[in-house]
């Protein structure tokens, strides 16, 4: 590519900048304080859940900037970064501050990073493959980049988005309907089709971002397994049952292909606590997705379960935490199939208990989620024990066969507001 032809590319991609910084902004809620400084931020996370948006008004702070956007077809070809860098220079007067957005496009981007964070440049970079980036990352620039984690919307950042008052009943319906819609920011902020939105990003994701980029063969078998997963979450998986009920060939392949879904941040896996690290490996693992709305709109024979959907929306809230450090994220399960849907873990030590229950009226299931509590309580050594729900607010002394324990009942909502979506 001829530089004019690279200068013309940054100065549309400029104009595209300052258009999208004269839209509303959402403040984000960040696991990591983000200080102006000389580290180089790296904001990770799914495609189009604010990455370049956040970025953009982070380097819109700054005096001197510029912008590169390498998702971007013009910019496929390039090989003389020097090119590039004086393109960025003519077009924004040799800037100091720099984004550099989808920066995994790009061959060799983290020693083209590492020169111009040599040559004193301040970098922002975005990217949406955890593996890649976090690998790259921990190899090239060590101790000198602050990695933030961007989700889409959390619940508080959807109110956010659609500010007033509410009364209890209505934060819960308000909530039921961010557990059916999801968080992904275009179709709450825009007047278009959500679910399309959401079908055709995920196609793009699953064919672009995965099967062109790890030159997948069997697509097909691909994308049934992510159908598959997606009508399951909140579920238990093994590597063999997928193998039996898909069209993968292989265990090995399922193996491949979940860790594919995983570094897209399509899905993520919770491991079952034990303190027998063997254990943990061997154990079956629960999958999530990383938005609800996923689950509603693209999930094959999916009827919506309002349980699984808020257990999903918690497990996306707690996987956040975990990849900011704050925590580690299991559930629990005994020998006589008790369950508790999340353990957390910080330090060494079990923290809290977590049981997710849609409707605890009936007592059949109060039963059940209770002793599973004072059980896995017992066993771990942990006395928060929490179960969230749509409407009840309360906590009970609970015994059971010489166990005791208080329990907290929690409406979603309010958690959620509590954590701060993180």
């Amino acid at each position: 590519m001829l530089s004019s032809s690279l200068q013309d590319t940054v100065e549309t991609q400029k104009r595209e900048m300052h258009a999208r910084l004269a839209e509303r902004y959402i403040e984000r809620d960040l696991g990591t304080p983000i200080r102006d400084d000389e580290l180089i931020k790296v904001i990770i996370g799914p495609r189009r859940c604010g990455k370049s948006f956040l970025a953009m008004h982070l380097l819109g702070q700054r005096g001197s900037r510029g912008y590169v956007n390498f998702d971007d077809e013009r910019l496929a070809d390039v090989a003389n970064y020097d090119h590039l860098i004086a393109a960025v220079n003519a077009v924004y007067d040799n800037p100091r501050n720099l984004l550099l957005d989808e920066i995994q496009n790009l061959p060799r981007w983290e020693l083209f990073v590492n020169r111009l964070q040599r040559q004193g440049l301040r970098l922002i970079l975005t990217g949406s493959n955890a593996h890649l980036l976090s690998s790259e990352l921990a190899t090239h620039l060590t101790g000198r980049h602050l990695p933030i984690n961007l989700f889409p919307f959390s619940f508080p950042e959807t109110l956010r988005a659609d500010p007033g008052p509410r009364t209890g009943p209505e934060m819960a319906t308000q909530f039921r309907r961010y557990s059916e819609a999801g968080g992904y920011p275009e179709p709450l902020l825009r007047d278009m089709n959500r679910e399309y939105y959401l079908r055709t990003l995920w196609d793009s994701v699953l064919y672009k971002d995965i099967v062109r980029r790890r030159r997948i063969r069997s697509a097909a078998g691909l994308d049934d397994l992510a159908g598959y997963l997606l009508a399951n979450v909140a579920r238990e998986y093994s590597l063999n049952r997928l193998t039996s009920v898909t069209r993968c060939r292989s265990v090995h392949t399922v193996a491949k292909y979940i860790g594919h879904l995983e570094e897209a941040f399509l899905f993520f896996s919770l491991p079952r606590f034990s303190y027998r690290v063997r254990e943990t490996a061997a154990a079956n693992r629960k999958i999530y997705c990383i938005d609800n709305g996923f689950v509603t709109a693209r999930a094959v024979q999916f009827s919506p379960d309002t349980g699984r959907l808020a257990e999903n929306a918690v497990a996306v809230a707690l996987h956040k935490r975990a990849l900011d450090g704050a925590c580690e994220v299991y559930f629990w399960k005994d020998a006589r199939q008790r369950e508790v849907d999340f353990v957390v873990k910080e330090g060494r030590q079990v923290t809290q208990l977590i049981q997710v229950c849609w409707d605890m009226t009936d007592g059949d299931t109060r039963q059940r989620e209770i002793r599973a509590l004072l059980q896995a309580g017992d066993d771990l050594s942990c006395d928060r024990l929490l179960v969230l729900t749509a409407e009840a607010d309360s906590e009970e002394e609970v015994a059971w066969f010489g166990k005791r324990g208080r329990i907290r009942l929690l409406p979603l909502w309010r958690w959620f507001n509590e954590q701060g979506g993180t």
